[in-house]
């Protein structure tokens, strides 16, 4: 039986109230761009919902049409042949929306700032060349203070904070410019632009963090996972991790996992799966400063890694051990523990007495193991 529905609303509600005088239970949908998004927010919780990946319910080439498709569908989920995507409850999938606007509020900040830096090199001013931050405290004091162009570039420079106050000199210097009234409008007008963005964002996420503010806290131990990339592990995946099983599958989903390529016995190399970009884009960053925590196993392990298989690769390793320890410590509600910079180097020493003391007993001999003293 098949019947067309539109897009909107109101025809989405008929499709509702359809499946259900038939006695629906089960449904399956495409998960093609966006456009699945409205059906299930419109049969969720009434049905038993599945949303297939495109790339694995493909139909024989040739034979593409929208009936035929929703009638492949149908058959794939009737027997239980298309896995169900990932898809968190309402509160999470709000949290995701919020966390990704505000990642590409964050990349447009970066574009408006380097908009602005062009624009001081234009004008002759050169701050950047002298403050390490031109957007921290220090710096934006002075920018506006350009904007306001009251003061001489001597006034200006007094306006550093901290350490900054020892570079008066050059700071005068950097900021002796050709600041004309047209320089100050659209210092003054970029500089609001930046004080816009993601200003009220950031207390939106807090309270829809909320109900799980317990694994944001738990998630801010593992080191180089701040407040703002706990809070993107948590709008990715979410708090329950039964959906995932293990950490090897949420790591694949992740796309942080090798890939699988046998043929004929022989196991090749194979890339990483593009998985959840989100995800990985924020492991990446997290990974990043893990990497330079003193005395963190994290830390070790790039290094190593990065001796035999390049930087990238080591990157990968490491934000892949941070989402397993994430997995753990989300699942059992367990708080970090840090194994230490020396781990790999106890582990080796472990594993090489192993093997040795399993030598010596295949030969006949009964080990006992004594710790040579001091």
């Amino acid at each position: 039986m098949f019947r067309p529905f539109g897009p909107t609303t109101h025809e989405l509600g008929k499709l509702r109230a359809w499946l259900a005088e038939h006695g629906v239970t089960h449904v399956g949908v495409e998960s093609t761009g966006i456009y699945w998004k409205p059906v299930y927010a419109a049969l969720e919780g009434r049905f038993d919902l599945t949303v297939g990946n495109a790339h694995h319910i493909k139909n024989v080439p040739g034979r593409k049409t929208d009936v035929k498709d929703a009638e492949w569908i149908a058959r794939l989920v009737r027997h239980g042949l298309i896995g169900k995507s990932f898809v968190p409850p309402p509160p999470i999938r709000d949290l995701r929306e919020l966390a990704r606007f505000r990642r590409a509020l964050v990349e447009a900040r970066t574009a408006e700032r380097n908009r602005l830096l062009k624009l001081l090199e234009g004008a002759g001013v050169k701050l950047a060349g002298v403050a390490s931050d031109v957007f921290g405290v220090s710096g934006t004091a002075m920018l506006k203070a350009l904007a306001e162009g009251a003061a001489g570039p001597a006034a200006v420079a007094d306006l550093a904070r901290g350490r900054m106050r020892r570079k008066l000199e050059a700071l005068a210097a950097a900021l002796d410019g050709q600041v004309r009234e047209h320089h100050r409008f659209l210092i003054a007008v970029q500089l609001r632009r930046l004080e816009a963005i993601a200003r009220d964002l950031d207390a939106r996420i807090e309270a829809q963090l909320e109900p799980s503010r317990a694994q944001h806290r738990l998630l801010m131990q593992i080191p180089g996972v701040d407040r703002v990339v706990a809070a993107g592990i948590i709008a990715e995946v979410g708090v329950d991790m039964g959906v995932f099983a293990t950490a090897e599958r949420l790591a694949a989903w992740a796309g942080l996992a090798p890939g699988n390529h046998e043929s004929a016995g022989r196991r090749k190399g194979a890339a990483t799966r593009k998985g959840n970009v989100f995800l990985k884009a924020t492991l990446f960053a997290a990974a990043s400063a893990a990497v330079k925590t003193k005395g963190s196993y994290y830390r070790d392990k790039y290094h190593r890694l990065r001796a035999r298989r390049g930087p990238v690769r080591a990157l990968v390793a490491v934000a892949h051990k941070l989402l397993v320890a994430a997995f753990h410590m989300l699942r059992t509600g367990s708080p970090f523990r840090e194994l230490g910079e020396d781990f790999l180097d106890r582990v080796s020493r472990k594993r090489s007495t192993t093997k040795l003391v399993r030598r010596l007993a295949a030969l006949g001999y009964d080990v006992l193991l004594v710790p040579k003293a001091a």
